[in-house]
C-alpha cells in the first residue's frame, strides 16, 4: 500500500493546511505541535487511508485543565482523551526507531477539543480545515515515561463523575506511540517540514470520544501520572 503522503487527497489537503498554518504563524501565533487523527483501524478503513493524518497546534489552542467552556458557539463538540508526546530533539524524516524513541522526552495526559461542523468524509477538505481542531488541554508532563514507556499506565474516562470507559492498553486504538512519532516526522518531511524539539504531539483518542450534548464535566485520568478535565456550559462564560 502506498504511503499516506502519496495519496492525492492528502497531498492537496496538507498543502492547503500548511498554507493556513503559515498564514497564522505570520500573523503572530507560535507553533506548538501536531495532532494525529483517523488512526483507528475503522477510521482508516472508512476514509480509505493507509495511515493516520495530522493537523497543527498553535499557542492559541491550549486551555488549562479545569477550564469551563461555553458551547454556545460550537456546532458538534467532541472531547478526545489522548496521550501527549513531548519531543526533546529535532527528528528528521527517515529516523529509525531508536532515534525516534530517544527523541520522546516525556508523556502526559491530554484532551483534544474539536468541533465537527461537517461530515468527516472528504479527506482533502478535512485536512484543509485542520481536522476541526479548536483547543487542547495538556496535563503535567512526566519525564519518567520518556521513550514512550507505558508500563504501569492505564486510562479512565469520567463523565459527570461516573466512569464511562477505561483501558489498560493505551495503544490499542492509536497504534504504537514510537511508530506514530516516526510517522509524523516522515509525513512532515514529505511536505518540507521538520518535527522540532519542544513540540508536542497529541496521539489520538485512547478511548471512545465523548460527544458533548449537555452541561457536563469530563475527566481523563492517566493513572498514576495525572489527569485533565474540562467543564462545558450551555451559556456564555465570563
Amino acid at each position: 500500500m502506498n504511503a499516506v503522503w502519496d495519496d492525492p487527497r492528502v497531498v492537496r489537503g496538507m498543502k492547503a493546511q500548511l498554507r493556513l498554518w503559515g498564514k497564522r504563524l505570520r500573523a503572530g501565533e507560535k507553533a506548538l505541535g501536531w495532532k494525529l487523527a483517523f488512526g483507528a483501524p475503522a477510521a482508516m478503513a472508512r476514509l480509505n487511508l493507509s495511515a493516520p493524518v495530522i493537523g497543527f497546534l498553535t499557542d492559541r489552542a491550549p486551555l488549562p485543565s479545569g477550564a469551563v467552556l461555553s458551547l454556545s458557539s460550537w456546532t458538534k463538540p467532541v472531547v478526545e482523551p489522548e496521550i501527549a508526546i513531548y519531543v526533546g530533539k529535532d527528528l528528521p524524516g527517515g529516523a529509525d526507531r531508536e532515534e525516534t524513541r530517544a527523541a520522546i522526552a516525556a508523556l502526559g495526559p491530554a484532551f483534544e477539543l474539536a468541533d465537527v461542523a461537517r461530515p468527516q468524509v472528504d479527506v482533502e477538505d478535512v485536512l484543509a480545515n485542520n481536522i476541526n481542531q479548536r483547543n487542547v488541554i495538556l496535563g503535567a508532563r512526566d519525564e519518567s515515561h520518556a521513550g514512550a514507556a507505558l508500563q504501569g499506565l492505564s486510562g479512565r474516562l469520567l463523565r459527570n463523575g461516573r466512569e464511562v470507559a477505561h483501558t489498560s492498553d493505551l495503544e490499542a486504538m492509536t497504534g504504537e506511540l514510537v511508530f506514530l512519532v516516526q510517522h509524523v516526522a516522515n509525513l512532515l518531511a514529505a511536505f518540507g517540514e521538520t518535527l522540532r524539539s519542544g513540540q508536542v504531539i497529541i496521539a489520538g483518542a485512547v478511548m471512545a470520544p465523548v460527544w458533548v450534548e449537555t452541561t457536563e464535566e469530563v475527566v481523563f485520568q492517566l493513572d498514576p501520572m495525572g489527569s485533565v478535565s474540562v467543564t462545558f456550559s450551555a451559556h456564555p462564560v465570563g
